[in-house]
């Protein structure tokens, strides 16, 4: 038997106390601590690249747990996708919802939680692309992708209207501005992906919002005298 001394005591009991706690884990909070791990396993590996023996090792869990949570690696990684969707849907929502905002207000919150540190952390932004990557010849992921982009281009598309009724933009094509809009946001979170030294997420979000900005001159004056 291990002999403890006064000091390992204490240690060890915490060592035990946390194995514990991991042991009772709520399902829910079980669940998303394992989505986080496949989230990390995903942006290192890749999905191909991702086993569930990656996601139990980051998780530190035993495969058994895992399979009690998820019986495959494939429904894992769908539901991986659905948190991740879900979690930047909820935050387009509370913004476009919010009563108190006006539409000028709407538009630069929305551009400021495109490019916050959250939505652009590395791995998040690995994980989109992977499934992105994957969509065409996955449908159940498609179906997933598809549904976000549509629900965004609605919400963008009826505030980009709003703004040109407000500003009497006579020329302007709501529909239009929304492809060029989410088209450059891809662009970027790409380019912050893959060259970060290069372009910032503050340079970004300054891009985008140059590039509304001008659309909407009425609505943003000062942003266009300096550029003059």
């Amino acid at each position: 038997m291990l002999n403890m001394t006064s000091e390992t005591r204490p240690m060890a009991s915490a060592v035990l106390k946390a194995a514990a706690m991991r042991r009772v884990m709520p399902k829910q909070a079980r669940r998303q601590q394992l989505i986080k791990a496949t989230i990390k396993s995903i942006a290192r590996n890749g999905l191909s690249g991702t086993t569930m023996a990656d996601i139990t090792r980051e998780a530190g869990l035993s495969l058994g747990i895992v399979n009690l949570h998820f019986e495959s690696k494939e429904k894992l990684l769908l539901e991986t996708l659905r948190s991740v969707a879900d979690e930047y849907k909820t935050g387009l929502d509370k913004i476009f919802r919010d009563e108190t905002k006006t539409n000028v207000e709407k538009l630069v919150a929305h551009v400021e939680y495109d490019f916050s540190k959250n939505i652009v952390a590395r791995n998040k932004l690995a994980v989109w692309f992977a499934f992105w990557g994957e969509a065409k010849s996955r449908p159940v992921y498609s179906k997933i992708c598809s549904k976000l982009d549509k629900d965004l281009a609605t919400s963008l598309t009826n505030l980009f209207s709003e703004l040109i009724e407000e500003g009497n933009y006579p020329h302007s094509d709501p529909q239009g501005i929304t492809t060029g809009y989410t088209a450059l946001a891809d662009g970027l979170w790409l380019d912050i992906l893959i060259t970060p030294r290069e372009t910032s997420p503050e340079q970004a979000r300054n891009i985008a919002m140059n590039y509304l900005s001008a659309l909407f001159s009425k609505h943003f004056p000062s942003n266009n005298r300096q550029r003059s």
